[in-house]
């Protein structure tokens, strides 16, 4: 599984135009359209989950500078988050003991 992001989105692109985008390229497991907490509104990025690392190379490989609504994406590898120690917690700063 390959998650995959997509960024400089026009507020008004949805989770089935990033689909759309994304299948001709292989299945895409999943898509997320990142909103803002406090007020709901999209903030211009989702990630999309494809299943097969191959197919998601070639649509990033594709995709990267294509314009959606009048935007110029921008397509690239999702970095992979670590997590530290059991329930996010780390072994230093406030608090640590």
């Amino acid at each position: 599984m390959k998650s995959v992001f997509v960024g400089n989105m026009n507020s008004q692109t949805t989770e089935g135009d990033l689909r759309a985008l994304f299948e001709p390229f292989g299945e895409v497991a999943r898509v997320h359209v990142v909103s803002d907490h406090g007020t709901g509104l999209p903030r211009g990025f989702a990630f999309v989950e494809m299943a097969d690392d191959i197919e998601a190379r070639n649509a990033i490989a594709d995709l990267n500078g294509r314009e959606l609504a009048g935007r110029s994406l921008t397509i690239n590898e999702a970095p992979r988050l670590q997590r530290s120690g059991a329930r996010g917690r780390s072994d230093s700063g406030p608090g640590a003991r």
